[in-house]
């Protein structure tokens, strides 16, 4: 009879989940012995770039992606990334080992004590199989609930003398649909008010790039002839920032996001959170007489919207059923963004030692290519980041970022994303805006790159303390706030210690050639920047 192994790996070959990213642990040896030569292992060096790696794979094959960790400490490890991947809707099904099923009654060294509590509320769905035989039916139902809208990570706490029992050579692969349609009358009642209303704006979040609706997008918007916002701490972009519809990004606070939809009578949100608020400023959710209309492929997020009527629907199938029934508005008007951006190309400047973050983003501006993914994890400067070529970005499935807020995400979602970018033959270059305190989080991730053979650029800014801390403070008029400062960190030797190229640039021209090497030569390189310790008011 076939073990539970085989009947196991081969379901894993039939839904494609032939990629494991993983850090090996006692408890997981026995699910990983004679490991098939047609699944790949990726190694991290810490569990929490396990998850990010493959929520970086998932996020850039649009695919689900299986990891692996070590009970209930590599579990522990990894819960800031699943967190993480759980808000940007990641289909990854993590598994962890158990002990031995006869020990567990009195909770031996190891094992994972209330194995399904642990990762909740982050996963959609936690599960130990209650015997061996159920595993490869957990593993089908652990795969169709994290695909179905709204996708994201599920659990499987796998007990690791489960693998080599015998089972019927049974068959439990099946199909499930991925997508919500809209309800036809709820689009009418929307279509409806969108039709009626003088001037209405709309907002685009994260759902509508994962669902690969970019196009959709535009197409709407411009037969609607309305601003396009991008919601407040959006972890992608949906809609291109060169577009003369495009009115800029809301801010995440209460009063000033109010305030920046004055003057609109209706606002459509599609596919984003209504909405994500940090920090704390008071006000009116929305302008005085507006009436907000939300589409969203989550009932949780729909009912948690403090104002607003939802409709339950993948966001570039709704926003397709909508274009037939609303009309079209003559002429197209172009916003003006708010801050001064640098258009185009930007000219050739030099610029003194320390730059501020706004001068090193100009030079790099002047290197980057046609073709490039951006991942952003420097909070304090994503204001200057934005204003400049580099940060707008104009074409699909090139922009990502964090969507917890949490640090240490960026550098190994890089990772899978260089990875993703590879597998399709696509090849561009992914470039990390990392800070010095960021970096700390997972520098082990760069180890994987270099052994991956990816082409990653990480850029980091270094300048000795965690910026977006001291904003804050300054902004909640908050003193003497101990653990702002980081220095004494060598970023270069950091990088080379993991096998990467490094260089620390402080001029202008060696800023330039440390970033254009680092493009043409491909592989992994680590370039620090002193940058200036001025501090901005966070937005």
């Amino acid at each position: 009879m076939p073990t539970v192994r085989d009947i196991t790996f081969n379901l894993l070959r039939r839904l494609g989940l032939t990629t494991i990213v993983g850090n090996p642990g006692s408890t997981e040896e026995t699910f990983l012995q004679n490991f098939p030569d047609d699944f790949q292992y990726i190694l991290a060096l810490h569990e929490s770039c396990v998850v990010a790696i493959a929520d970086g794979i998932a996020q850039g094959l649009k695919t689900p992606v299986l990891v692996n960790v070590h009970t209930n400490a590599g579990l522990g490890n990894a819960m800031g990334n699943i967190i993480t991947s759980y808000l940007s809707k990641s289909p990854l099904i993590i598994t962890a080992g158990q002990q031995t099923r006869s020990m567990l009654l009195c909770e031996p060294f190891l094992a994972n004590v209330q194995a399904e509590t642990l990762p909740r509320p982050w996963v959609k769905w936690s599960y130990e199989p209650k015997r061996p035989q159920d595993v490869p039916g957990a593993f089908m139902r652990a795969y169709a609930t994290a695909v179905q809208q709204p996708t994201g990570p599920v659990f499987l706490s796998l007990p690791m003398d489960d693998w080599d029992q015998t089972m019927d050579d049974i068959d439990v692969f099946r199909t499930t649909s991925t997508c919500i349609a809209p309800d036809p009358c709820r689009v009418a009642e929307f279509a409806e008010a969108i039709n009626r209303s003088a001037r209405p704006a709309v907002v685009y979040g994260g759902d509508v790039a994962r669902g690969n609706a970019w196009k959709e997008g535009i197409a709407f918007a411009e037969k609607l002839g309305a601003p396009v916002w991008q919601g407040p701490l959006s972890e992608r972009i949906s809609f291109p920032q060169d577009h003369p519809l495009f009115a800029g990004t809301l801010p995440p606070a209460i009063g000033p996001l109010g305030n920046a939809l004055h003057g609109h009578d209706l606002l459509l949100v599609v596919g984003a959170p209504v909405f994500r608020y940090y920090p704390w400023v008071p006000g009116e959710y929305l302008p005085s007489g507006a009436r907000l209309l939300h589409i969203t492929d989550d009932p949780y997020e729909a009912a948690k919207a403090v104002v607003g009527d939802s409709l339950i629907s993948d966001s570039g199938l709704a926003l397709v059923e909508l274009s037939k029934h609303i009309r079209r508005r003559d002429g197209t008007t172009t916003y003006v963004k708010a801050g001064k951006q640098d258009r185009g190309q930007s000219s050739i400047h030099d610029f003194p030692s320390p730059m501020t973050a706004r001068q090193l983003f100009a030079l790099l501006s002047e290197c980057i290519p046609e073709e490039y993914i951006v991942v952003s994890e420097s909070p304090s400067n994503m204001a200057e980041f934005s204003q400049t070529k580099i940060g707008r970005i104009t074409k699909p499935d090139s922009y990502y970022m964090t969507a917890s807020g949490g640090l240490g995400w960026g550098m190994p979602a890089a990772v899978g994303l260089a990875l993703a970018e590879k597998r399709t033959g696509k090849n561009r270059p992914v470039i990390v805006i990392v800070g010095d305190g960021s970096f700390q989080f997972s520098p082990q991730s760069i180890w994987t790159a270099v052994q991956l053979d990816l082409h990653v650029i990480y850029v980091v800014l270094k300048n000795e303390q965690y910026g977006i801390l001291k904003a804050f403070a300054s902004q909640e008029r908050l003193e003497n706030v101990p653990g702002l400062d980081i220095p004494g960190i060598d970023i270069v030797s950091l990088g080379k210690g993991y096998g990467a190229k490094t260089c620390r640039a402080e001029t202008s021209d060696r800023i330039r050639e440390c970033f254009s090497g680092a493009l043409s030569e491909r592989g992994v390189t680590v370039i620090e920047v002193p940058i200036g310790k001025n501090i901005l008011k966070h937005q």
